[in-house]
């Protein structure tokens, strides 16, 4: 059970972080400039995000099952370190990324949509399937991430660009990019409280 927590507490504070001023935030202020309806924009990212963690959640899942232990280690380790990196990184929201759908659409089908759309290779989507992978907790891991996208997204929507212009940014994508250093190099040096955790039935 502590595995578990420990999946669902790093999912959710790693995602958190890592979404603040990211191109999903961004694109939730446009489309809450553009509907100013925040329930069913809220309920969009729910959905798409679900979708999306999910299918990472299970190619994470699926790494497991094709690499080695070792193999796994190198894998993981090097690729918290490059996501700490990534980090570091501005980010910035495309014209493709905002979508303007169908006019029939409504909302609720345009936000889960453009959310979808432009998680696809995102950080999250990518830290997804490395945390997946490294607590081999499908559930709990998707459930944290989910839920860290809510946390950063969410109060996007109601209190708008105010919330983002205060938030420090560049302190918090470092320390979310401090977070992923750190279990890069726990994995490289094979920690058995990180890396070796039992599988968890979800």
């Amino acid at each position: 059970m502590r595995a578990l927590m420990e999946a669902l507490f790093f999912s959710t504070l790693v995602v958190a972080l890592a979404e603040m001023g990211d191109k999903t935030q961004l694109l939730a202020l446009v489309l809450t400039a553009r509907f100013r309806r925040p329930w069913p924009i809220v309920l969009g990212i729910l959905l798409a995000t679900v979708l999306n963690h999910a299918l990472a959640g299970a190619v994470g899942a699926w790494v497991v099952q094709w690499l080695g232990q070792e193999a796994l280690r190198w894998v993981l380790g090097l690729s918290f370190i490059a996501m700490a990196v990534w980090m570091l990184v501005p980010d910035k929201l495309e014209d493709d990324d905002s979508v303007h759908g169908n006019p029939g659409w409504g909302v609720l089908l345009t936000t889960t949509v453009a959310f979808f759309l432009a998680e696809m290779g995102d950080k999250t989507q990518v830290a997804t399937v490395m945390l997946a992978a490294q607590y081999q907790a499908f559930v709990w891991v998707v459930a944290g991430t989910t839920l860290g996208m809510l946390l950063a997204n969410a109060p996007v929507v109601w209190w708008g660009d105010k919330l983002v212009r205060k938030l420090p940014i560049r302190l918090v994508h470092g320390a979310s990019a401090l977070i992923f250093l750190v279990l890069g190099v726990l994995a490289l040096l094979g920690d058995g409280a990180l890396l070796e955790v039992s599988p968890a039935q979800p």
